[in-house]
């Protein structure tokens, strides 16, 4: 006998929910993060660097008047912006160590929200809008994190 509920046909915003939870999995939208924030991360880092790794004047020179850090080095934290900027997106990527590079990521985010640019907040809080649920989920089932059972 069929309920009331399998007799009314289904409205087309009923199919699209039910699609988007079948085709959306938690672990495909993780990835996307994962993704996603590695890209806006990995082009900085490029953009600072050249060749393959090294530091030009023009970076240090960057750190030393727009960034201008308190209590670092400018060459110091070019080094280190550089290095965080192309290891952690590479580790997203690969879903290996994903809590660790998003929160090494978030942490960056906020040193440059906070000394940098504060008036960025919209884009930091969409960064952050990625790397909170990588930070408190993982990297998902499409991750090395998962293949390897770090996470």
């Amino acid at each position: 006998m069929a309920t009331i509920t399998e007799d009314v046909p289904k409205s087309a915003y009923q199919h699209l929910t039910v699609l988007a939870e079948r085709a959306l999995s938690p672990s495909l939208l993780l990835l996307v993060q994962r993704l996603g924030i590695a890209a806006v991360f990995f082009q900085s880092g490029r953009t600072k660097v050249e060749g393959i790794f090294t530091i030009p004047d023009t970076t240090i020179e960057l750190f030393r008047s727009e960034y201008a850090l308190p209590l670092l080095p400018p060459e110091l934290a070019a080094y280190m912006a550089a290095g965080a900027e192309h290891l952690f997106p590479v580790l997203l990527v690969l879903g290996l160590f994903t809590r660790m590079s998003a929160l090494a990521l978030l942490g960056m985010t906020l040193v440059i929200q906070t000394f940098v640019y504060p008036d960025a907040w919209p884009t930091h809080l969409s960064w952050a809008g990625l790397m909170l649920p990588l930070i408190a989920f993982g990297g998902g089932r499409l991750s090395l994190d998962r293949l390897l059972k770090i996470a």
